[in-house]
């Protein structure tokens, strides 16, 4: 299986690493479907608006809602979530390589991108995916412990040695 996660130290920006590699790939003439996220701030709380960027076209879905900025708790906005994964997956059949921003809470618990993440891997194709450590566990394990860690700087390499014919 070719399945790997970006590992990142605090100082850096995984959001931004992935949409590099993925625009870098797309350049390359690969086809490349997912998610890359970018996290917008807001004036009003500490609390980000969260928009992903389909892959390849770009178009901006916003997963986050604003609830206020004394609110606490997941912002996600589920709906706007799977409308996400519907899209990624209406692509599958035309893809080198699945990039996703985040295997994150819904999809520790069996939702969001999961299902794409699991189809890609029964295909062949290759899946990176953007992780953080509250999720990690779930996701090693999800992967069966196969997944690849990561730096930021093995990103491109990694890419084109599973996707080299």
């Amino acid at each position: 299986m070719k399945i790997a996660y970006l590992k990142f130290e605090a100082s850096e920006n995984p959001n931004q690493a992935l949409a590099d590699l993925a625009q870098d790939l797309l350049d390359a003439g690969w086809r490349v479907i997912g998610t890359t996220q970018t996290n917008i701030p807001r004036k009003d709380t500490h609390k980000c608006d969260m928009d992903v960027r389909l892959l390849p076209e770009g178009a901006v879905i916003r997963i986050s809602q604003n609830l206020g900025p004394k609110s606490r708790g997941c912002q996600l906005d589920p709906d706007a979530l799977e409308q996400a994964v519907n899209e990624t997956m209406a692509r599958m059949d035309h893809a080198d390589i699945l990039i996703i921003n985040k295997f994150g809470k819904h999809e520790a618990l069996g939702r969001g991108f999961r299902q794409a993440i699991a189809d890609a891997m029964a295909k062949d194709i290759p899946v990176l995916v953007g992780t953080n450590a509250l999720n990690l566990d779930a996701f090693l394990e999800f992967s069966d412990g196969v997944a690849q860690g990561l730096s930021a700087d093995e990103l491109a390499g990694w890419a084109k040695g599973v996707l080299a014919p």
